[in-house]
């Protein structure tokens, strides 16, 4: 849970959006899948832009890499490939594998978090909650200039993130078993107080007002702990959408980041056209997002614009749909599309993870290798 954003640059328009990418991975063990602590080697083992675009993460057995701010989507999966490469390299020697998965596996034996002040304070503040198994997500950021806008445009991503959020499930499985949800990280991350979906503002003084108000009743130690799943960042000119694991490779991270920057480039024509944003009943959010954890795209997702349960591929069709014309205006319509065209015939990282497990009689080591494999795969 980093809270150094990606992309640090104002727009000077918003006809092309800037983005960027963070990624979360586990060291695990090449044998038993255990996690291994082992991160401060990792990190000391890479070099020159790898390890400037690197950084220490809550747990020992995570770490984690930061694309630059970029342009497009094909710098955006350059540079993935290379930090993954490296990381993975820098895993291998400190004696660990480099895996993209939502949430530990197997298990974790050492949940103790670097001596870091900020995280040593978290540890004392939230306890139990902050020595849970490793989990690791997928952060687009979103260059928007302006932080009236930025909060606008989180109000109008409300509905849709949950669909981003089943495209992005890759964590099934959670000591050893499938849970029967396709997101376990969210299940997880459903513990800390300040993580969820992120509440309707009237405005920046309201957002700003509402951050204090929940500082000072202990809930956050600081603004920057503000986990909800969009947030205007509180140091850049951005909008972050944290709401997706990890992806198993390059090519489904790249579509997310693709996705997320055309809903936001369409959120802000709906803010600038005057549009308001739709309200929903928080209980009906939270219910949309457990939906999403739980079935990603083999079952339903809750339409929240109609109230109805219907076909999770359905709703992702729709998705593209309202974010098409952004996606042409970027250059990314072909190259996402042929994504999600794979990704209706491949599932997403959770099913892909259990497909392997039903063919292996539900050998865990299997689909770690599987893991391994597509976390460095080009």
């Amino acid at each position: 849970m980093t809270d150094r954003p990606a992309v640090a640059t104002t727009v000077p328009d918003l006809t092309t959006l800037t983005l960027g990418v963070e990624e979360e991975y586990l060291l695990l063990d090449a044998t038993t899948g255990e996690s291994l602590p082992v991160a401060d080697r990792v990190l000391g083992g890479l070099s020159g832009t790898a390890r400037n675009q690197s950084r220490q993460e809550f747990r020992h057995s995570m770490v984690e890499m930061v694309t630059p701010v970029c342009a497009d989507l094909a710098e955006v999966r350059e540079q993935l490939v290379a930090l993954r490469r490296a990381a993975a390299g820098a895993a291998e020697a400190a004696g660990a594998r480099l895996v993209a998965v939502g949430a530990t596996p197997v298990v974790e034996p050492h949940r103790t978090v670097p001596d870091e002040p900020r995280y040593q304070a978290m540890s004392r503040r939230f306890g139990p909650v902050a020595h849970d198994p490793a989990v690791c997500g997928c952060h687009v950021h979103i260059g928007i200039p302006d932080r009236e806008l930025a909060v606008q445009v989180c109000n109008h991503l409300r509905p849709w993130l949950p669909v981003v959020q089943a495209v992005t499930a890759n964590s099934p499985l959670y000591d050893g078993r499938d849970t029967g949800h396709a997101s376990w990280r969210s299940m997880q991350l459903e513990r800390w107080p300040s993580i969820g979906p992120t509440p309707y503002f009237e405005s920046v003084a309201d957002y700003d007002r509402t951050v204090e108000e929940l500082i000072t009743a202990g809930v956050m130690l600081d603004a920057a702990m503000v986990y909800w799943y969009a947030r205007p960042s509180a140091a850049y000119p951005t909008v972050e959408i944290r709401v997706g694991d990890v992806c198993p490779t390059v090519d489904d991270a790249v579509a997310v980041a693709g996705l997320v920057r055309a809903l936001v480039a369409t959120m802000v024509d709906d803010v600038r056209a005057g549009v308001l944003a739709p309200r929903f009943r928080d209980c009906l959010l939270s219910a949309a997002h457990w939906r999403a954890a739980h079935d990603g795209l083999d079952g339903t997702l809750i339409d929240l614009r109609s109230g109805r349960a219907r076909p999770a591929w359905d709703v992702v069709d729709e998705l593209f749909a309202t974010v098409a014309p952004a996606l042409v205006r970027h250059g990314d319509l072909d190259y996402v599309l042929g994504q999600l065209t794979r990704l209706r015939h491949e599932g997403n990282g959770a099913a892909r993870q259990r497909r392997v497990m039903a063919r292996t009689d539900g050998d865990v080591r299997a689909v770690l290798d599987h893991l391994a494999a597509q976390t460095v795969a080009t």
